[in-house]
């Protein structure tokens, strides 16, 4: 899985708490449609100004703003390229993904195998059908990927989980995880497994 590193991270974090502020967003508003002062944004706001300068610098840290000097007088606009630059560059399928990289992906699997196992066993298959899929993936992975199994074979092994073999036969067949031809039955790769039966 693609990672995402802490600098994006931290700026990413950083991007979200600054527009996470009602004040702030109507500041990137009115700094879109064109440059202001902040004597002009406090009064269209109704804030002060001290607030609209801390709520700048917020922005400015990010780089989301520019500022131009005019004899006394501070006028800020919006910048579209940095705007533009961290939307490119943070806003990517892969960064969104990288979100999770410390997240256990594997946790809620984890937790239904340790629900419908006791001992190495399977108690009982699991009425629901995601659930169920879960037991089914992970019996049909102490399977050989490259091996074509006899019926009495695949019985020994699945005889190891739980007692109603024949079920967990038809359930890996109705998923697709195995198939089988003549008395004889393989794995299929999980790419092909069917996520109904």
């Amino acid at each position: 899985m693609f990672l995402m590193s802490i600098p994006h991270f931290e700026t990413l974090l950083a991007f979200f708490k600054a527009l996470a502020n009602e004040s702030r967003l109507k500041l990137i508003g009115l700094l879109a449609q064109r440059e202001h002062s902040v004597e002009e944004m406090a009064a269209l706001l109704q804030l002060k100004e001290p607030t609209v300068s801390h709520h700048l610098a917020k922005l400015k840290q990010l780089k989301l703003v520019e500022m131009r000097q005019d004899k006394n007088t501070h006028f800020y606009r919006l910048n579209q390229a940095a705007l533009q630059s961290m939307s490119k560059a943070m806003f990517t399928p892969e960064h969104i993904v990288g979100l999770t990289a410390d997240v256990d992906t594997d946790g809620w699997e984890s937790k239904i195998l340790r629900s419908y196992f006791e001992d190495g066993r399977l108690r009982e298959l699991p009425a629901s059908r995601k659930k169920r899929r879960v037991v089914l993936k992970w019996l049909v992975n102490q399977l050989d990927q490259d091996r074509r199994y006899a019926e009495k074979e695949l019985n020994q092994v699945l005889k190891q989980f739980h007692a109603d073999v024949a079920t967990l036969r038809r359930e890996f067949i109705g998923y697709n995880m195995m198939q089988r031809e003549r008395g004889r039955y393989w794995r299929m790769p999980e790419v092909e497994w069917r996520t109904e039966a």
